[in-house]
């Protein structure tokens, strides 16, 4: 999943982005001010956007708005350090998820990004299955026949994002997009070698459930059947 962090005291927000890439494994990009995130937003659609109010430029009420304008089924959630019903009532009048109060703990906020995400995903459960692979995302483990299977952190993102949309074409680029961030130099052949281990060492623990490799179009995760190489 794909995480925007909008938050311009430097430390705090190298601190949230890093306990997101180390915790849920999210790709996270980092703006400073509203101008800058707005930007971005135009062009992406992100799994999770957070956002601080008091920022530079454009201010996050009106960052908010226009994100909300944009894409209606971005969960938001607010960082913010005033704490008053009045006004935190306000925050989701204008169509914020979740806010938390300054400061916060950077577990509960984790918790909260996972929740927001897999409520903007619909999925209220905790885990995930397609045939016989089942993908528990809080623990990050991925069972075939009820045996665990042992993935790389960027397998592992692979399949999830593979089975929060099964049966689709998934394009190569859209993968790159939602596993990395900006500052990773996108060679699209590191992804082929990740989806060629996944789809190992997926046939090794006997399952049925496998990834089709669609030439030029991209992957499909399909139950049942070999897929095509």
């Amino acid at each position: 999943m794909r995480v925007l962090v909008v938050e311009d005291e430097p430390r705090l927000a190298e601190n949230i982005a890093a306990a997101l890439r180390e915790g849920p494994g999210y790709a996270v990009d980092v703006c400073p001010n509203g101008e800058d995130a707005l930007a971005i937003a135009r062009t992406i659609t992100f799994d999770l956007i957070i956002l601080d109010l008091m920022i530079p430029k454009v201010d996050g009420r009106q960052v908010l708005k226009t994100i909300r304008a944009w894409h209606s089924e971005t969960p938001v959630l607010i960082l913010t350090a005033i704490a008053e019903t009045k006004y935190v009532i306000a925050l989701l009048n204008l169509g914020a998820d979740d806010y938390m109060t300054k400061p916060f703990d950077l577990g509960e906020l984790i918790a909260r990004a996972r929740a927001l995400v897999r409520r903007g995903k619909g999925l209220r459960e905790t885990h995930l299955k397609v045939g016989d692979v089942t993908l528990n995302m809080i623990e990050q483990t991925v069972l075939v026949h009820d045996c665990f299977v042992e993935l790389s952190p960027t397998e592992y993102r692979i399949l999830e994002y593979l089975m929060h949309h099964p049966r689709m074409i998934v394009g190569k680029q859209n993968l790159l997009e939602h596993l990395y961030d900006f500052t990773w130099e996108h060679h699209s052949n590191v992804i082929e070698a990740h989806v060629s281990n996944l789809r190992r060492k997926l046939r090794a623990a006997a399952g049925e459930t496998s990834i089709e490799n669609l030439r030029g179009r991209g992957y499909r995760l399909i139950a049942g059947g070999q897929a095509a190489s």
